[in-house]
């Protein structure tokens, strides 16, 4: 979204020195972007300084996933203290201080480069009084609806079994069992941005595509590829139906656990099941259960419960009808994440006093 500085009917806002910090690494062009937006912005770029506090405060998992091997950070603990204390507004991503609100005193907005709100569910920043908005729906939203149809296409046309006959160094013909995915239906479970780019790939392969949203559609025109989208309310009613089902939603208290062991029962039998949002989104115990009966034909996760942490369940892990990758559905040979260009918007508005997108509500949990 281009902004105009000065906004519409809003005026000439009153230039003042902000003092913005950046703890996560950003380019030269990302540092102009910021900088154009006023004046009166005093960036400093700390990206990589807090490195080796990560490592001491996250678990190794983290660290050894998320941060370079030769990272560990810059300055002394009271420099670090300084700069957090200056800042009125702080530009993050993950991992992050887990003691932010209380170091960055002076802190009034915070805005994290990823869009999930559970990722900072482990900080004192959670439920703080500091206004915190994410990238929710600017990410790349094509690449990871790209992964879901690669998820259902792999189990769709047996893919799985091809690795099976590697192995074994001969064929079984009859064990791949393939299936058209033309006039199946496809239930997304969360149409957001994510989502709505799932449902117009699925539409395009010829799949009805249905879907399920936190809030009511209302009377707001069908995003393209869906013939309904309903509530929270709808699922139970749709699952059964549903061919392949994507889980592309928010994790909130309302959404953990949502596949349990009584939604797998509701799934049709022979069932695609893909995650590209959060693992906790999923029992997993209950799902181990749906294999260990043969309900579903496979299962695709980008993301498993205590992802940041540890490794999969090694019922999951082990089983050839699961397919499981560490996180990299975002990934792609484009960078359309415009997590810096929605930073920057929303920094126009802070400025002007204008309401910020993407705020996180507490209560909702993004």
């Amino acid at each position: 979204m281009p902004f105009v500085i000065g906004g519409a009917g809003t005026g000439r806002f009153e230039m003042r020195a902000v003092e913005v910090l950046s703890i996560q690494r950003i380019s030269a062009d990302e540092r102009a972007m910021i900088e154009a937006v006023d004046p009166g912005i005093k960036l400093t770029d700390a990206g990589g300084w807090f490195d080796g506090e990560f490592r001491d405060t996250w678990p190794a998992f983290t660290s050894e996933r998320y941060l370079a091997p030769d990272a560990n950070g810059q300055g002394s603990r009271g420099e670090r203290d300084h700069l957090l204390a200056g800042a009125e507004v702080i530009l993050g991503g993950w991992p992050f201080p887990l003691d932010l609100r209380a170091r960055a005193t002076k802190l009034k907005w915070f805005h994290q480069r990823p869009a999930g709100a559970s990722n900072l569910l482990r900080g004192d920043i959670w439920g703080s009084d500091v206004v915190v908005t994410t990238s929710r729906g600017s990410g790349n939203t094509l690449a990871m609806a790209e992964y879901a149809l690669a998820g259902i296409l792999h189990f769709a046309k047996g893919l799985p079994q091809a690795a099976v006959d590697q192995d074994a160094g001969n064929f079984s013909h009859r064990a791949y069992k393939p299936l058209q995915i033309h006039g199946k239906t496809a239930l997304v479970v969360g149409a957001g941005g994510i989502g709505q780019d799932v449902g117009k790939l699925c539409a395009a392969l010829g799949m009805q595509v249905v879907g399920t949203r936190g809030t009511p559609q209302g009377d707001a025109p069908l995003p393209e590829g869906f013939s309904f989208i309903g509530g929270p309310d709808d699922l139970d009613r749709l699952l059964p139906d549903a061919d392949f089902v994507i889980i592309c939603c928010q994790w909130t208290p309302q959404t953990t656990d949502l596949f349990n062991a009584e939604r797998f029962a509701l799934m049709k039998p022979g069932s695609v099941l893909v995650n590209v949002a959060r693992g906790e989104i999923v029992d997993e115990a209950a799902l181990v259960a749906a294999l260990r009966e043969d309900h579903l034909r496979g299962v695709a996760l980008d993301v498993y419960v205590g992802e940041f942490e540890n490794d999969p369940l090694a019922q999951l892990w082990s089983d050839p009808r699961v397919l499981i990758t560490p996180h990299i559905s975002g990934g792609s040979d484009e960078n359309r994440h415009r997590a810096v260009e929605v930073f920057c918007e929303n920094l126009f508005a802070y400025l002007a006093g204008q309401p910020l997108m993407n705020v996180i509500d507490w209560e909702r949990g993004y």
